[in-house]
């Protein structure tokens, strides 16, 4: 195996060390709000008054 790049090594820890979450990241708290949104009553619509 080749041996890795000092800025390479920099980059990766960097990376590590980023605390940002990522939009495809959401796992957990995006499936917990969809069973929310599941879960609650669906709205009531107005109709619209004939006449």
């Amino acid at each position: 195996m080749k041996s890795q790049r000092r800025w390479m090594k920099s980059i990766l820890d960097e990376a590590q060390a980023c605390k940002t979450r990522m939009p495809w990241e959401r796992g957990l708290r995006r499936q917990a709000m969809i069973s929310r949104r599941k879960a609650a009553p669906a709205p009531r619509l107005k109709q619209a008054a004939a006449g």
